[in-house]
């Protein structure tokens, strides 16, 4: 458990087309703030690696496959990625351009520097739900970690990716028998249903525990091969 006797300073404040990101450190960690709203700090990483090793094991053996994460964050997700030679490619959207920043060569560098030298790793600056909708690349996992989950997103165009267009979209990046991983800050089973009722497969959600309170959750859907 982390504890703090001063007041978080800010590293570095940018206004960007989906308004105010913030970087800022507390005591020990950084933590990234959208709009006022705390979206991620360095304390942890469990939900994050979860994310990406359920997208893993839900998929056949076929051979490097190749993943797109969704959201950069502080890194987790890919140096996770980017540690385990079973991936092939790993591409990461991030739309913000101050936090791709923070990571080459910023606050950041320290903790995701070797992932991003790492020859698989792909930075794609772009808005994630544009992307999916417009790209025709395709992919053996998407591990989509954007929002604070289905029910309450960051931003309000976020909506559309977990709606029945936003998810036909994602089934349609992924190769047969591709996993779509979505983290949550908690359960949603109307998110369950909306995979089933995409045609996911194998729907299920996996939880994250935690000391107290409602767990992180990873759902969990398989495009039939």
């Amino acid at each position: 458990m982390h504890t703090h006797t001063t007041a978080p300073v800010v590293l570095d404040r940018r206004e960007g087309p989906y308004g105010e990101v913030v970087l800022r450190r507390h005591g020990e960690l950084l933590q990234i703030i959208a709009n006022g709203c705390f979206l991620m700090d360095t304390s942890d990483g469990r939900s994050e690696r979860l994310l990406v090793d359920a997208a893993r094991d839900a998929l056949d053996d076929r051979s490097a496959p190749d993943v797109l994460i969704g959201g950069l964050g502080v890194g987790f997700s890919l140096v996770h990625a980017a540690a385990d030679p079973r991936w092939g490619r790993i591409a990461v959207v991030e739309r913000e351009r101050a936090i791709i920043d923070w990571h080459r060569g910023g606050p950041l560098a320290g903790l995701s520097g070797a992932a991003l030298a790492d020859s698989r790793t792909e930075i794609l600056h772009t808005d994630l739900v544009a992307y999916v909708a417009g790209t025709d690349d395709t992919f053996d996992a998407l591990c989509l970690d954007i929002d604070n989950g289905p029910d309450w997103t960051v931003t309000e165009g976020n909506n559309s990716l977990y709606s029945p267009a936003g998810l036909a979209s994602c089934k349609a990046r992924l190769n047969p028998g591709g996993v779509l991983a979505v983290w949550s800050a908690q359960p949603s089973s109307i998110f369950e249903d909306s995979l089933r009722n995409a045609g996911f497969c194998g729907v299920r959600t996996k939880e994250i525990p935690v000391a107290r309170g409602v767990p992180d959750v990873v759902h969990l859907g398989v495009r039939a091969a």
